[in-house]
């Protein structure tokens, strides 16, 4: 019963966040927390304070800040935002039990693409995240698919050290670079409250 209801929470999410416009992305603010503690519930708000944190540290870059890096042999604000995009990807993939394919076909997408995917990705692994009972985070397992055919399958506690922290630290990457390329972050954005002040 709770796999069919997961499953039309997914379907529902997929169809609503397809409707929304590159105006009205997730996390321009921190959503109202969850009134009870669960691992669900905890679980979902450390992915929001993801999506909080990537909005905010992408928000207004120019195309000459997406080419900027900070030596020769570093990325570029593009190049990290990429990264970003194949983790939140895989992680956003085990929590809708989903295989991740490789290699992750982005090539065509815009930046703002890129980023609109992101921030849906997180607001729907969140979502999922939030409605989830103990007993469900068995099956949230990182699998992989590689083109040779073997692959590889992890439980979703390696998706919480690897992917999911991997993602805010190259969130951390984004709002450096951004600095040292002469465009800071808003100094409004209030991380501890989630909000812009």
């Amino acid at each position: 019963m709770i796999k069919l209801s997961k499953i039309a929470l997914i379907s529902f999410l997929t169809i609503f966040t397809l409707s929304i416009s590159a105006q009205e992305l997730p996390y321009a603010q921190i959503p109202n927390a969850p009134q009870i503690y669960t691992s669900g519930t905890i679980m979902g708000r450390l992915v929001d304070g993801l999506g909080f944190r990537f909005y905010w540290a992408t928000q207004g870059l120019t195309e000459e800040n997406l080419t900027f890096r900070a030596g020769e042999e570093t990325r570029t604000i593009s190049e990290t935002i990429d990264h970003i995009y194949d983790l939140v990807f895989i992680f956003s993939n085990a929590t809708k039990e989903q295989p991740t394919v490789y290699p992750i076909n982005k090539a065509e997408l815009s930046f703002e693409e890129k980023r609109t995917m992101i921030l849906k990705n997180i607001e729907m692994a969140s979502a999922i995240l939030k409605f989830s009972e103990d007993k469900d985070f068995e099956r949230y397992q990182m699998i992989f698919q590689y083109p040779q055919g073997n692959g590889q399958k992890l439980p979703f506690w390696n998706a919480l050290n690897g992917p999911l922290e991997d993602a805010l630290w190259h969130v951390g990457q984004v709002v450096s670079l951004r600095r040292m390329a002469g465009n800071p972050l808003d100094s409004k954005v209030d991380v501890l409250n989630g909000v812009r002040n």
